[in-house]
């Protein structure tokens, strides 16, 4: 069990509340629809990180053309992503926003931790819940 049923209603009043694919921690996402760009806000902690909102279409979308299980290979923007994973693709000039999903410099990693638990909470996805090496694959 994933934890992961979103809660809230993904407006800042009443994020969507989050546990990591591995189970090591709880997070809380939003939309900020109003922002330039439209943001998805991710806190984690005190830490505050912001992805384009459109990530999530976009994402559930390449998942469905992948056509099975991908990898998540979540890294920290200042360290590479590896080739064919959800974190790689979330950084790539391929993507629809032509690179980084991340809207805060040296915040802009993490993709394939935070994303994916969205997704399922949303029922767009089904993700693993190991200690590491987690897969999704769209639904």
């Amino acid at each position: 069990m994933s934890g992961n049923d979103g809660g809230g209603q993904g407006t800042r009043e009443d994020p969507w509340r989050l546990t990591t694919p591995s189970g090591s921690s709880k997070y809380q996402m939003y939309r900020a629809a109003s922002g330039d760009p439209p943001a998805l806000v991710c806190q984690v902690g005190t830490t505050q990180l912001r992805y384009h909102l459109s990530a999530i279409e976009d994402l559930h979308a390449w998942l469905k053309e992948q056509g099975g299980w991908v990898p998540l290979g979540s890294a920290d923007e200042q360290k590479p992503a590896t080739d064919g994973t959800v974190e790689a693709w979330g950084r790539s000039a391929d993507n629809p926003v032509g690179g980084w999903y991340g809207l805060k410099k040296g915040l802009r990693g993490r993709f394939g931790m935070y994303l994916p638990p969205l997704l399922e909470a949303l029922g767009l996805a089904e993700v693993e819940h190991n200690p590491r090496n987690n897969r999704i694959r769209a639904l």
